[in-house]
């Protein structure tokens, strides 16, 4: 009897491994659905605004980050729902389910041409949609998020899914940026044009469900919890007392410019490649150039992204996610600062596509720790929390990140777009490459390149405090799973 009593929690263990490759992927797929529609408005909605709205770029970039501040006092609340939940389905399922179809119908929204009668009223249509395409956005991110913490109770399992997930989410960032310069090929067109962007959405938005519906039927929530209410001063207290939560918070807005590349792309592809090439593609000749060569900003960032990303995994095995952390962050800070230097001061091969190409590809590797590490040590929170205290808030703590995330985000959109201003740039030059001048494109690619890289050295200050990936405390909490794992067993004989 002692001998089968001892050996349980590992038995139960590996009854509880239900996330196969399969599901993983299929996981995955669904984080990559609704990254394509976050993808898409955060490279395109302020060049739709000022191209085709005919917005001033400045006045967006000061909507859209009041509108996202204000819709981030959401999420606390959207993961106190989620906490307080109790369905049949799940803790996080539900929450996806129910909002992923009106998330996309707002996206789809806000890449439609509407003939505004004054000024007045097209900046309040802005606010309005870009603060409830953010509510929305969080309903369905922070439970997709979320799943991780309730598909498997293994740290091992977790960790692969992480690392799958978010090489899938880097690819769904940058799809949109794909697809437009395809739809240009199709409708002929030289440039982006307000009938590009409408059809762009409607691809994007439908593949976004199709493969979060794919998600939803092939998983399954394993690790349960019971309701958990906490009020909204309480879950500030949460932050507060949560030393890894706090860190993680602190990583992603101090790291905010790590979306630059995403959040200036297009008007960074517009001041860099003044001079592109022609292709014919569905019969029509199409010019990739300026805000159409995007895409190689895109692709370029992503290979090497993907590299890091399934890299990152083997050296965080070994050295554990702090270390692994540290050195991509000096390796970004370096390869960023010594770039852009040469983009400036070097030969001319460094301002030509394929040296643009290159720097872009050896710079992006820098990224590899910071969609996994975040994820990762978010599970391991989620179950250190409950070793703790007792109590299970994966919606909370998860909501936390998405806050941090969506914080960072506004002050990524607002420092870059202002930059973009600053710089003199203006929507209307990426059709007239000869008024894009030497100070304009160093000052432009200084937000894009050089920020980013400061942004992400900054990062290891708060990472320097992460205590989780210590030997000893991870097996506390992995026998403190295991023997969770062991009694809901028990329980459900």
């Amino acid at each position: 009897m002692k001998k089968t009593a001892a050996a349980a929690p590992d038995n139960a263990l590996k009854q509880q491994k239900t996330l196969t490759f399969g599901k993983t992927l299929t996981y995955g797929l669904g984080i990559f659905g609704i990254q394509m529609l976050v993808g898409y408005i955060n490279t395109y909605q302020s060049q739709f605004y000022s191209k085709v709205l005919n917005a001033d770029l400045m006045i967006c970039a000061v909507i859209i980050l009041v509108a996202k501040i204000i819709s981030s006092f959401f999420d606390p609340v959207i993961g106190r729902l989620i906490d307080a939940s109790h369905f049949k389905s799940g803790k996080m399922k539900p929450f996806v389910a129910f909002s992923i179809l009106p998330f996309a119908i707002i996206t789809f929204v806000m890449f439609l041409f509407i003939p505004f009668p004054n000024n007045t009223v097209k900046y309040v249509y802005i606010a309005f949609t870009t603060v409830l395409w953010n509510i929305l956005m969080s309903f369905a991110d922070i439970p997709s998020q979320g799943m991780l913490a309730v598909l498997t109770p293994s740290a091992e399992e977790k960790s692969g899914a992480a690392g799958l997930s978010n090489m899938l989410k880097s690819v769904g960032l940058i799809v949109p940026g794909i697809v437009v310069p395809i739809v240009c090929g199709i409708t002929g067109s030289p440039d982006i044009g307000a009938k590009e962007y409408m059809i762009t959405a409607v691809t994007v938005c439908v593949l976004a469900i199709l493969f979060v519906a794919l998600m939803l039927s092939s998983t399954k929530e394993v690790v349960k919890s019971e309701p958990q209410k906490m009020s909204i001063s309480a879950m500030f207290n949460e932050l507060l007392s949560n030393k890894p939560l706090l860190i993680i918070f602190l990583i992603n807005i101090v790291g905010f410019g790590r979306n630059l590349a995403v959040n200036i792309g297009v008007q960074t592809a517009s001041v860099v490649f003044k001079e592109g090439f022609t292709i014919t593609l569905f019969g029509n000749e199409i010019a990739f150039a300026g805000e159409n060569l995007q895409l190689a900003l895109g692709i370029g960032s992503s290979v090497t992204s993907f590299i890091g990303i399934m890299i990152a995994p083997m050296i965080a095995k070994r050295l554990g996610v702090k270390k692994t952390f540290m050195i991509f962050g000096v390796y970004g800070l370096v390869a960023s600062s010594a770039y852009y230097l040469m983009f400036v001061f070097g030969p001319d091969f460094c301002r030509s596509f394929w040296g643009i190409f290159i720097g872009q590809f050896v710079i992006s590797l820098m990224f590899g720790t910071h969609g996994y590490a975040p994820l990762v040590m978010l599970s391991d929170s989620v179950d250190y929390r409950e070793m703790t205290t007792g109590k299970r808030t994966e919606g909370l703590q998860y909501s936390v990140l998405t806050l941090s995330v969506k914080l960072a985000n506004a002050l990524s959109v607002a420092v870059g777009i202002f930059i973009v201003g600053l710089s003199g740039f203006k929507a209307e030059m990426a059709n007239t490459p000869e008024l894009i001048t030497a100070k304009m494109t160093n000052t432009v690619t200084f937000a894009y390149w050089m920020l980013p890289g400061i942004c992400v050295g900054l990062t290891m200050i708060p990472m320097a405090f992460y205590t989780l990936d210590r030997p000893e405390i991870r097996e506390k909490v992995k026998a403190y799973m295991e023997n969770r794992a062991d009694a809901e067993q028990t329980g459900n004989e």
